[in-house]
């Protein structure tokens, strides 16, 4: 039994901690991540670090390596790699899972401003402010690099490259974050309007509660469209539901369980 996890989430790790215990004796997990993040917090099992070379470079991974159940953990808004899973998975004939955490819903009091990429997110923001808090990752700032009349505070795990917006301070920092932490930071930078992907989740959601509170808009990039036909779980645990009914000999007896290293 081998199981290949394309992760890079924080589900994808909790998912991971879970399938050291259930999968049986002698059953291979396998995480693949993608290398974009510089110091990636590694779950437990086997690691696999780099891309794959697309659909067809990871259908014969799959055969290669003899995986038996893929599930796509990966970002949501990762839409290329979903799609070449989706793919892969069908030629190899592996089934496939993918695991999205739900999005984000707005509440009474939000003023959120939906986006279909960045670049439509970039066109709507002179209109709603000019000292911008971009959360959207270091990747795609190429669509805000022509707004010259406005200020930005773009928080990442790494830095950016270029192209980027030429007024643009860079905040290096990695989630969970706290909501007073969120109101201090646009508090002392003034922000008056926020982008972000819709990515849904606990760890960055408090910046959405403290953007209502000051009364600032948000501009909330929607989610790429999933693969159509791949069963989808929001959460580490239903997966866990779910790969119980492809493990061949049931899950490992709790008197055998190994508890994770580290």
């Amino acid at each position: 039994m081998h199981v290949l996890v394309l992760g890079g989430t924080t589900e994808a790790r909790r998912l991971a901690e879970s399938l050291v215990e259930l999968l049986p004796a002698g059953a291979r997990l396998t995480s693949s991540l993608a290398g974009r993040v510089l110091g990636p917090r590694l779950p437990p099992g086997e690691v696999r670090i780099g891309g794959f070379g697309g659909a067809d470079g990871l259908a014969a991974w799959l055969r290669t390596h003899q995986v038996d159940v893929l599930i796509d953990a990966t970002h949501p808004f990762a839409g290329t790699i979903s799609f070449n899973a989706a793919a892969a998975a069908a030629a190899a004939h592996v089934p496939l899972l993918a695991l999205r955490r739900p999005g984000w819903v707005p509440g009474d009091g939000d003023d959120w401003h939906p986006a279909g990429s960045l670049a439509e997110a970039a066109a709507a923001l002179p209109a709603l402010g000019r000292r911008v808090f971009l959360t959207t990752g270091r990747t795609g700032l190429a669509a805000f690099a022509d707004l010259d009349e406005l200020w930005f505070l773009m928080r990442s795990v790494d830095a950016p490259e270029q192209p980027h917006p030429a007024r643009m301070e860079v905040l290096l920092d990695r989630g969970p974050f706290t909501l007073d932490g969120e109101r201090e930071l646009i508090r002392r930078h003034r922000i008056d309007v926020v982008v972000t992907k819709d990515s849904g989740g606990a760890a960055t959601a408090p910046k959405l509660t403290a953007a209502r509170e000051a009364g600032i808009p948000v501009v909330v990039v929607r989610r790429p469209p999933a693969p159509p036909g791949v069963p989808v779980v929001d959460g580490p645990e239903t997966a866990v539901e779910w790969l119980r009914a492809h493990l061949p000999h049931g899950p490992r007896p709790t008197a055998a369980r190994t508890q994770p290293s580290g």
